[in-house]
């Protein structure tokens, strides 16, 4: 998996720097897989701004991460994503859920940057979000769903 590419979406960060978390464990392990395998890490100014809702940016773990700033080819590309989410809201049972905030404009960034192979989140309403563009809108990129345990994604067991 050497110089894959990965964009970290808030979710997992929530997991990753809250030890009393119950996905902390796997989230960690994700992290350590990917330092380890030398796995670009990115992530959006966008998660950065919902992180640091509840919590500070010096806790993010910005040494190991390139930042995306979100621009207006991003903001083009998010007007597509949510209108195919929103002519198909009613399918995916999101009841309480703002579509274009900040899933479509992360998803925007994860499509249109070249390096970006993957989206690590744990966030469950996101994933459906993510299916129903993977469909519709052909995306390029997969998802990691961090509520897995890293070595059923990646078929290794052990970490140092």
């Amino acid at each position: 998996m050497a110089h894959d590419c990965i964009l970290i979406d808030t979710s997992f960060f929530i997991r990753l720097l809250n030890d009393r978390d119950p996905l902390h464990q796997n989230a960690m392990s994700y992290y350590k897989y990917f330092l380890q395998n030398q796995v670009i890490l990115k992530t959006s100014t966008i998660s950065v701004a919902e992180y640091c809702v509840k919590g500070r940016i010096d806790q993010l773990p910005l040494k190991d991460l390139q930042i995306i700033p979100f621009n207006i080819n991003h903001a083009v590309r998010t007007g597509e994503f949510a209108r195919i989410v929103f002519e198909e809201k009613s399918i995916l049972s999101l009841p309480d859920r703002r579509i274009i905030p900040n899933d479509t404009k992360l998803f925007a960034q994860a499509d249109m940057d070249e390096q970006v192979q993957k989206f690590a989140t744990s966030d469950v309403e996101c994933i459906k979000i993510f299916n129903l563009l993977k469909e519709k809108a052909k995306l390029r990129f997969e998802i990691i769903n961090i509520r897995n345990p890293y070595d059923e994604t990646f078929g290794v067991l052990d970490l140092k």
